[in-house]
């Protein structure tokens, strides 16, 4: 058989391989952070930490677990007791299968009550989907009103390395004065350093988890709406944790570490278990948007 047809008997045959390689590393999920953040905090119920916000008779405690859900009549949020300036906020989440699009499940800190019009706000949201499409992940971080009129989010997007509608799975959000760290399964995802003080929120916010109707841009920009034949959609959180430094806390309180060495900053490993994630799973990065306005967000 001459060269050239050997190549292209093979050329298929290389090609299913490495694509086979390829599924196989990514279905392994991220290579070990080497450390848990999440195990410096204890686990806390609902009622040690939280209330409800809005919604109430769309929202169930059963034992350890929040069910909260949207239909055509309203959907459900709630709100940590306190508000802090730093800490460890986390909760495992369970997300609604099947047909979602339009629908947001969050978990966030906020101070929007205190300061309307000029807030600050740090944001893991599950933007709903249609079944043949996966969840996508939104973090975001809003500084002194930028959430709010002329809207400048700092949008990374990210698709799962697992169904997030399967099993719970633990996101936190770690927030100290020299960085926001978002993470999943304490597998650190995002890091979000405090460059300048007006790109970083600073003034204390409450911890908040909703279930709502956002059809006019969560999935695939407003393409697909909330569609109510297909409701309740329902968001389950449990193994709640809240650690950190209330807005009241003496000077003194010390703001947690999402790193071994208690310093700001990952460890290599943890950084590398983060490349890893937004080598295979990162989908939009505001700072590599070349249709974003990019004096507006010179912390890219």
């Amino acid at each position: 058989m001459p060269s050239h047809s050997i190549f292209l008997f093979m050329a298929p045959l290389l090609y299913l391989i490495l694509s086979l390689m390829i599924t196989s590393i990514s279905a392994q999920g991220p290579p070990s952070p080497g450390y848990s953040p999440s195990s410096q905090f204890n686990s806390i119920t609902f009622d040690q930490g939280y209330r409800n916000r809005w919604g109430p008779q769309h929202q169930k405690l059963d034992e350890d677990t929040l069910t909260i859900w949207l239909d055509n009549s309203s959907g459900s949020g709630f709100v940590s007791s306190h508000p802090y300036r730093s800490g460890y906020f986390g909760a495992a989440i369970k997300l609604h299968p099947g047909y979602t699009a339009g629908v947001i499940t969050s978990f966030y800190l906020s101070n929007n009550e205190e300061h309307p019009g000029n807030h600050d706000e740090i944001d893991i949201e599950f933007l709903g989907t249609t079944p043949d499409k996966p969840y996508t992940l939104q973090t975001n971080v809003y500084v002194r009103g930028s959430g709010d009129g002329n809207i400048i989010g700092r949008e990374m997007r990210f698709h799962l390395w697992f169904d997030p509608t399967q099993d719970y799975h633990n996101y936190a959000i770690l927030w100290n004065p020299s960085e926001i760290i978002f993470l999943v399964d304490d597998v650190p995802i995002r890091r979000y350093p405090r460059k300048s003080d007006a790109t970083f929120p600073l003034r204390p916010m409450n911890v908040y988890g909703s279930i709502w109707d956002a059809s006019s841009w969560a999935t695939e920009d407003g393409k697909y709406k909330a569609d109510y034949q297909y409701q309740p959609f329902v968001g389950k959180y449990t193994n709640f944790k809240l650690g950190g430094c209330t807005a009241d806390a003496p000077t003194s309180c010390r703001p947690p570490s999402a790193s071994p060495s208690s310093s700001s900053g990952l460890s290599g490993q943890q950084s590398s278990a983060m490349e890893w994630v937004q080598r295979n799973y990162l989908v939009y990065n505001y700072c590599q948007d070349p249709k974003r306005d990019h004096t507006l967000i010179p912390e890219c």
